[in-house]
């Protein structure tokens, strides 16, 4: 009960007015930058920085931490919407989600989706309250060889769960792998894959190819494919956004299998949120498939209530493991971890008793932020899906001046600007051919990190490929690989008709 009372503090601190104006202006902004291609919750964060010197460390945690849970549910609104996720974490939420909003019920998809997040968030900070200090033990079982099985397991999961096609798949996967191998090598220091080009040193940022791929060539393709499509409309959203007794029914279970696959990857630095989402989906969209009547593909609530939990499940549990451990599972924490230097802090063990004041302040705005964004998003979810009321042309000219914006305001280079463009027309040519997505930015997220890992496993047994297979949560994720494959295989064969070619 120790850890209640200090909940209760927390809470004392964080509804004064001053604090609660911050949970607000941080779910506000997390939300509306959210919203726009390119800027996510991460480039908000990074660009409040400078600002939060005038602020004590409470009130900018406070603020940051809205920021970071609004921005997930900002950058599904714009997925949802116009089928332009603002981050890789929404791109799950796009398939049913936009789906639904082409169907004239955008207001629910994006009920479904905050009630999804309220109850993903807020599970995962109870969690985070009363087992903060067993993360420590739970992640210090992770080594190299863990790490590099886990991004396989992923690198596999994500190629077979998205597209029909794995071969598609894995070539999408094998370009996000490219991308992430260009620069410096951090171990021998030497260009790789860079053609000379000073401006590619620095590899290319996981920014720019998602705004390029993900916004940009939706821009390209709305223009050259769609235009020139005769049944072309406007999409109008239908009045209302309350959900039926039978969309409740049919969303519950998918938003509590969503938290709970999210949950365990807000602890192990795996990109974030990305992979959760896409497992929650995959999971669904499983389960989908053995019903008489399927359901996926034609806007199916329960493709869209997974993935939003488990986003934010993530995002709770990981702000749990920034605190205890100092660990950041995410580009936005690893930036708040970078901000609790700047105030002189060291997230870890210690920090619950050195600022424990701090700490329990912002667990308790985590519950208040949770609220907050439903009060926010729930009643206006009709006032965004307005923005399906643009005209196309003005509507998409705005994304590709944000994409341009985002970019810039983010690298300063002109170069970067070229860059997106050029990998825009690649996602173009992905979109055209129905190539999947989400393995190319998988493959970006976790490259470095199963590279990393892997050299590292391999450093420390003097060439030894056999400790990658050495423990049992490194047997574990490889069984439950191969079986995956296994299920996948046979579901492929299965799900032939005799009129398919073989």
């Amino acid at each position: 009960m120790d850890a209640l009372s200090l909940l209760m503090e927390g809470f004392s601190n964080a509804l004064t007015l001053e604090n609660l104006f911050w949970v607000f202006a941080g779910c506000f902004l997390g939300t509306a930058v959210g919203v726009l291609p390119g800027l996510g919750s991460s480039m908000a964060v990074a660009l409040l920085l400078p600002v939060t010197f005038a602020l004590e460390p409470t009130a900018a945690f406070i603020m940051f931490a809205g920021v970071y849970f609004g921005g997930l549910f900002g950058d599904s609104t714009m997925g949802i919407l116009m089928n332009t996720p603002g981050q890789a974490s929404a791109i799950a939420s796009t398939f049913e989600g936009h789906t639904m909003a082409k169907k004239g019920r955008a207001a629910q998809a994006l009920a479904v989706a905050a009630i999804g997040a309220f109850i993903g968030g807020f599970i995962s900070s109870v969690l985070v309250v009363f087992l903060a200090p067993k993360l420590a033990d739970w992640s210090a079982n992770f080594g190299p060889a863990e790490f590099f099985a886990l991004a396989l397991f992923a690198f596999v999961a994500t190629s077979s769960v998205v597209t029909d096609s794995a071969v598609k798949g894995v070539l999408s996967l094998l370009l996000g792998l490219a991308f992430a191998v260009v620069g410096i090598d951090g171990v021998t220091g030497t260009p790789r894959f860079t053609l000379g080009s000073p401006e590619l040193f620095d590899g290319i940022s996981l920014v720019t190819v998602t705004v390029a791929v993900l916004a940009l060539g939706e821009v390209f393709y709305q223009a050259c494919i769609r235009s020139h499509k005769s049944e072309h409309r406007m999409i109008r959203p239908k009045k209302g956004t309350y959900l039926s007794k039978a969309d409740l029914k049919e969303a519950a279970p998918a938003w509590l299998r969503g938290t709970a696959i999210g949950l365990p990857f807000g602890v192990i630095p795996a990109g974030g949120a990305d992979i959760p989402t896409f497992l929650a989906y995959g999971v669904e969209r499983k389960l989908d498939s053995l019903r008489k009547n399927p359901r996926f593909g034609r806007g199916a609530i329960r493709g869209l209530a997974a993935p939003e939990a488990a986003g934010n499940a993530t995002t709770g549990m990981s702000m749990g493991a920034l605190l205890a451990l100092g660990l950041p599972i995410s580009a936005t924490a690893a930036i708040m971890l970078a901000a609790f230097k700047q105030y002189g802090l060291q997230p870890g063990p210690l920090l619950f008793d050195r600022s424990a004041d701090l700490v329990w302040a912002l667990l308790a705005s985590f519950f208040v932020a949770m609220v907050v964004l439903l009060i926010i998003n729930l009643p206006f979810a009709l006032l965004w899906a307005k923005l399906l009321l643009i005209p196309a042309p003005y509507l998409y000219a705005g994304i590709t001046v944000f994409c341009a914006l985002g970019i810039y305001a983010t690298s300063n280079s002109t170069f970067d600007l070229l860059m997106v463009l050029g990998i825009g027309f690649v996602g173009f040519l992905m979109r055209v051919n129905d190539y999947p997505l989400a393995p190319l930015i998988i493959g970006m997220v976790l490259g470095p990190l199963a590279e990393t890992n892997l050299r590292d496993a391999l450093i420390a047994s003097s060439g030894d490929f056999s400790v990658l297979f050495d423990g049992p949560i490194v047997i574990t994720l490889y069984a439950v690989l191969v079986i995956t494959v296994v299920v996948a295989v046979r579901n492929k064969f299965w799900g032939r008709t005799p009129t398919e070619p073989k």
